[in-house]
């Protein structure tokens, strides 16, 4: 794969780089979970049954799941910045959608539109990798990995103050001024990546994937129901599997395929990419979990009896300290490399969730739960881009890093689903209405650090990767002097 450089000057960059990036991938992360404060009212504020209102959730998450490697790709072909300001064009466009309507269908295309923002988060990592020095790159792409969990933490507490005391549809004019914002310094901050992949892009291998994820994701996402053995999920599971092997039995024959599966399967990309099913499971858990418990009336025995808007800043450290992690990642890093750091970030998730099996009486135990947790969440989400960009040949980052984006989606609906099941088949019925037990709340939590134990067990086996840096084709660092070459990273 030969690269080719663009003309654009290195010197438009800035030390506003980062901080630009990462608020655009906390942006765009808030559209997976601002709805959740206003969920059990969709099917009145819609007009419609229950049901049916799992679509505006499903939407986003099928068009980001489908959005993130496309995109990944289509940046490294035509511009990582110029597909950036697609996607946030894409998602503020889809805001405004829904923020004008209250219908179910236009709901759902405006939700779909949205989830297209999500393909930013690999695109921003991918242009950290090339126009940043090698000194700020670890705690530049820690911090923006780091922006998935953040946007979705936060989102919850200001989503629940917005639907106590506003019309609802101020959710999506919010998340379009902001997208707007983000739009804006992007043109003014953000430089084009000087490096460029050469080839067309993959039509069939982007209709296979997006068919094959669709087919995937759907059933997961509406078995609860449609139920997990029921015909419709079988057949679903049973195309996906499919399609997915044609998709790759054509992408090993492509010349110019849209995922490099000969790539992907090397063991530092694979198993980073497993490891990333389980810590994208991680942050799901404990947003659905716990702010359950902390709602629940104290009538129950065990709830906690706390306001939404409570429960919502209670639950907000959690991607505060993900962020606060960004420097400490880039220290330990330096010392142990990202695979320790990987492997002690899982071993405090798994510490986490074990210790709050004993923590849940009352709210400041919730708290300390969310704070261990979300130290844990940051490490890990942190090490995740580092370890896959020094194993992918530059002009693959954006792919590459959609991929794995892609992966921590996967892992966080099938946590979802798997949860989800599991607060239902454990609930007790009181007048009518399904109960979320205790022991339900403690089964997810020792489901979760099982699955960070199997995490663990993936993590150790990765090899030892080149820490990331620009390759030669790249601008000098900020602020000097120096002419971008065509070449062709060793692979």
């Amino acid at each position: 794969m030969t690269l080719t450089s663009t003309d654009q000057p290195a010197t438009r960059a800035s030390r506003a780089l980062v901080p630009v990036l990462s608020f655009t991938g906390i942006v765009v992360a808030v559209t997976q979970t601002m709805l959740v404060p206003v969920l059990k009212d969709l099917p009145r504020l819609l007009g419609t049954e229950p049901g049916n209102t799992t679509w505006v959730i499903t939407a986003t998450l099928l068009s980001g799941a489908v959005a993130t490697p496309v995109i990944g790709r289509l940046g490294d072909l035509r511009g990582k910045r110029r597909m950036l300001l697609v996607s946030l064009t894409a998602m503020v466009v889809g805001a405004l959608v829904s923020a004008l309507t209250s219908d179910l269908t236009a709901m759902i295309a405006g939700r779909a539109l949205q989830g297209l923002g999500m393909g930013a988060i690999p695109l921003g990592i991918a242009l950290m990798r090339d126009v940043l020095p090698r000194e700020r790159l670890g705690s530049a792409m820690a911090l923006m990995s780091s922006s998935m969990g953040v946007g979705g933490s936060l989102a919850l507490p200001v989503a629940a103050l917005v639907a106590q005391h506003a019309d609802w549809h101020v959710l999506f004019y919010g998340n379009a001024c902001l997208g707007v914002l983000c739009v804006a310094v992007t043109v003014f901050v953000v430089p084009e990546s000087p490096i460029r992949a050469q080839g067309t892009f993959d039509v069939l291998g982007a209709v296979g994937l997006s068919a094959g994820l669709v087919l995937f994701l759907l059933p997961v996402t509406r078995a609860g129901d449609w139920g997990w053995t029921s015909g419709t999920t079988l057949g679903l599971f049973a195309a996906a599997a499919v399609v997915l092997v044609l998709w790759a039995v054509v992408e090993l024959r492509s010349e110019a395929p849209l995922v490099d599966l000969r790539t992907a399967v090397r063991p530092a990309v694979l198993l980073t990419n497993l490891t990333s099913l389980v810590v994208g499971s991680s942050f799901l858990v404990v947003s659905l979990v716990l702010p359950q418990l902390l709602q629940l009336p104290r009538a129950t025995g065990y709830g906690l009896g706390q306001s939404m808007v409570v429960a919502g800043l209670l639950m907000a450290p959690l991607g505060l300290v993900m962020m606060s992690t960004a420097p400490v990642h880039s220290r330990l890093a330096a010392k142990y490399g990202a695979k320790g750091t990987l492997i002690l970030g899982m071993a405090i998730i798994a510490i986490g969730y074990g210790a709050g099996l004993g923590l849940m009486s009352a709210p400041w135990q919730s708290l300390v739960t969310v704070v261990v947790l979300g130290a844990g969440i940051g490490l890990a989400y942190s090490s995740l881009p580092a370890l896959i960009v020094g194993a992918v040949p530059a002009s693959e980052t954006g792919a590459a890093n959609g991929l794995n984006t892609l992966m921590r989606s996967i892992g966080a609906a099938v946590s979802s689903a798997v949860i989800g099941v599991v607060l239902t088949d454990t609930a007790n019925d009181v007048h009518g209405v399904a109960m979320p037990t205790m022991h339900g709340f403690r089964l997810s939590f020792l489901i979760a650090a099982g699955a960070m134990a199997v995490g663990l067990l993936m993590a150790l086996f990765l090899p030892r990767v080149h820490p990331p840096h620009r390759s030669a084709g790249t601008p000098a660092p900020l602020g000097g002097s120096g002419t971008p070459e065509s070449h062709c990273p060793a692979r």
